[in-house]
């Protein structure tokens, strides 16, 4: 094989693996909507690592169990057993090595009494990093889509940069 062809291949492989992590990191985000909305509490849980942060401007959680808590708490209980659907879009993925940045919207949709309407659409930032091989959430940022300069900040820096 010349220099050439072993660089060709060398720049393929490169390029196939980032295509990989990539498809990878969207199974794990588009896996977050059926967990959360069958209630899947560990599978929600096990998509961070072990002190990976969900921080949505209601409130900052910290860890496995408290990801777990808010899944089983009563309010998210009410959401899966009124009818709701969290919808999000595909991410704009950025991979660098063994880490990576994801952004995209989502929403909250749910069942009232004239069927299903959108209850808030965030915008959400997604902090990865690959251990042992298996993509994990370090960090997810959500901010209501509602005007505020922070929710616009959040979906910039994820295309900007």
């Amino acid at each position: 094989m010349t220099d050439t062809e072993k660089q060709l291949l060398q720049s393929l492989l490169g390029r196939v693996a980032v295509l990989e992590d990539k498809l990878a990191i969207l199974e794990l985000m588009t896996a977050y909507g059926p967990a959360i909305d069958s209630g899947s509490a560990e599978a929600v849980a096990r998509l961070w690592t072990e002190d990976g942060v969900y921080d949505v401007d209601t409130g900052v959680l910290r860890g496995h169990a408290a990801i777990t808590a808010m899944v089983q708490s009563q309010a998210h209980q009410g959401w899966i057993g009124g009818g709701c659907a969290h919808m999000l879009e595909p991410g704009h993925i950025r991979v660098d090595g063994d880490t990576a940045v994801a952004t995209c919207k989502s929403q909250l949709i749910i069942r009232d009494e004239d069927g299903f309407r959108v209850h808030r659409i965030t915008a959400n930032r997604w902090e990865l990093a690959k251990i042992d091989g298996v993509w994990k959430v370090t960090r997810r940022t959500n901010r209501l889509l509602d005007g505020r300069e922070e929710a616009r900040a959040l979906l910039a820096a994820g295309v900007l940069s």
